[in-house]
């Protein structure tokens, strides 16, 4: 019997199975410190790309009677809140092996 919540029951909530996570790495706290790497980089990259669409309407102009909203802008900023969270993204790539990582040895450091 599987007790994983399902998305369609919830799609904010998902159980994990804690030693499948730490299976990748052999320690579930460098298994997290990867996710929360690759999370964080995924953040990142969305913030840069969801910045540059929406400099393509910014305004130079300070008048507050001739801004107005932009359709467009509007649906962009809608899909980017719609995207699951970089969490979950990293948390999906390593578990399906897609993210590249390597421990660090004396001779690295």
């Amino acid at each position: 019997m599987n007790n994983r919540i399902t998305s369609e029951e919830n799609p904010y909530i998902e159980t994990q199975a804690l030693s499948e996570i730490a299976e990748r790495t052999g320690n579930i706290y460098q298994s997290i410190a990867v996710i929360s790497k690759r999370s964080k980089q995924i953040s990142i990259d969305l913030k840069r790309e969801l910045t540059a669409k929406l400099e393509e309407f910014a305004s130079s102009v300070d008048n507050l009677e001739e801004i107005h909203e932009n359709r467009e802008q509007i649906e962009i900023s809608k899909y980017y809140e719609k995207l699951p969270h970089p969490v979950k993204l990293a948390l999906e790539e390593f578990m399906n092996d897609d993210v590249y990582f390597r421990k660090r040895t004396e001779e690295t450091e």
